[in-house]
């Protein structure tokens, strides 16, 4: 190390790290507060399980009705002072929780109105951070800085649930709301410290409806783009389909008892840890096109040991389960971080915000169709076969790659292969 350097590689980077930290903050406190208002909802407001299905789903749904037109909104915008305010508004919402609960006038609908507008505010604080995240390191350093901030939100999933759910136990539950508001509170102004300033594009005489249907163009209109939002699409739609029957699987089908069944789910935490830290290397190993080709061959494969389950004596059954669980989250968190570099690293920065809003927004579409397949496979031909089905889906991936010039990416700055942007006027 140079002497008197206090630090090397991107964490030299000043306003990197006060990103880092502002969305490793924000994603505590989010994960915090995942745990606590459904079991505030179920257990304090007495809701159905209706009512708890609409308050997890509510918190996505800005994602497929808004998404575009607020990637539209950043792209024409200074990013870093609407994160922040995305920040404080989420902690005034988390705020609502605790004072409405301290007056009995917390009600399961005034629950679901706040969540929404939690999920609106992470939703253009997350869309803001990818967005603003080239403007802050090289091309050639986006790996890093996303394994960086993959390791951190694996981290922080593990971290802000297991801090939530002790806070729940000593504590209470709004003291958990309260911390989230601390957090998003911590995360607002670690962001406003960001020094360099996004510049602040031309307002131009679009339409925004145009400037919306942009992002879409240069999705679709750039081949490789286009085909890594289409993977991701197809990965996310078939994860679906496998989740709601894989509980029913582990829990009737194998019978597993809690404890197991616990650290089933933790896998899923400690390999997306994993995944992060080995992400950096694994890109090093190969070209970019292999590599995903390999991946993805590899996640579909995976997925299969489940199934295969049954096939086999209970502690090998249980073992396959463990190893699935924990191989799954590496080989997905490698591929995230791989394929948002390459995806970010073609993509000119006045079209990040609506480039990322519409890859997200496709991306979460596939999640209600792909849970609403799972549950009617796995009533209809019952959860081993719901679960194979999902497996073979997710094979699909890696023939649409190879069939693509993804296939043949060296390297994800997309130096090789970036071409002029498709026209998005």
């Amino acid at each position: 190390m140079t002497p008197g350097r206090k630090f090397q590689g991107l964490w030299s980077n000043a306003d990197f790290r006060r990103l880092w930290v502002g969305m490793t903050v924000s994603d505590i406190g989010t994960n915090m507060v995942a745990v606590v208002i459904p079991i505030m909802a179920a257990v304090e407001l007495g809701a159905s399980a209706f009512e708890i299905g609409v308050i997890s789903a509510v918190e996505f749904m800005p994602y497929i009705l808004v998404s575009l037109f607020v990637g539209a909104w950043l792209d024409k915008r200074a990013k870093r002072p609407i994160i922040v305010l995305a920040d404080v508004v989420r902690a005034a919402a988390l705020l609502l929780i605790p004072v409405a609960w301290w007056t009995d006038a917390l009600t399961v609908p005034g629950l679901i109105a706040i969540v929404f507008v939690i999920g609106l505010c992470s939703m253009v604080s997350d869309i803001g951070g990818a967005s603003i995240l080239p403007s802050l390191v090289r091309r050639g350093e986006l790996i890093e800085a996303n394994s960086k901030l993959e390791i951190s939100s694996s981290v922080s999933n593990i971290g802000g649930t297991t801090i939530g759910g002790i806070v729940i136990q000593v504590l209470s539950a709004p003291m958990v709301a309260l911390l989230g508001v601390v957090t998003s509170l911590l995360a607002a102004f670690s962001t406003f410290r960001i020094a360099k300033r996004d510049e602040r594009p031309g307002k131009g005489e679009e339409s925004i409806l145009k400037e919306m249907s942009g992002g879409l163009k240069f999705v679709f209109g750039q081949i490789s783009v286009r085909t890594l939002a289409i993977t991701s699409f197809l990965i996310n739609f078939f994860a679906f389909v496998i989740e709601p029957v894989f509980l029913l699987f582990i829990t009737r089908t194998l019978a597993l008892p809690p404890f197991l069944i616990g650290i089933v789910m933790a896998m899923t935490g400690i390999g997306s840890l994993v995944g992060a830290l080995l992400a950096e290397r694994v890109s090093a190993l190969m070209p970019l096109g292999k590599l995903l080709l390999a991946v993805s061959a590899a996640i579909g494969i995976n997925a299969l040991l489940v199934p295969l389950a049954v096939l086999t004596a209970r502690p090998l059954a249980v073992a396959l389960v463990i190893f699935s669980q924990f191989s799954y989250a590496v080989l997905v968190i490698i591929a995230n971080v791989n394929v948002r570099s390459y995806r970010t690293a073609l993509t000119p920065d006045e079209l990040q915000g609506r480039m990322n809003a519409s890859v997200r927004m496709l991306v979460m579409s596939g999640a209600p169709v792909g849970a609403l397949l799972g549950g009617a496979l796995g009533s209809l031909i019952g959860t081993a076969w719901a679960l194979t089905a999902g497996a073979v889906g997710l094979l699909t991936v890696p023939v649409v790659i190879a069939l693509s010039p993804v296939a043949r990416v060296r390297s994800a700055t997309g130096s090789e292969t970036a071409a002029p942007p498709a026209e998005v006027r």
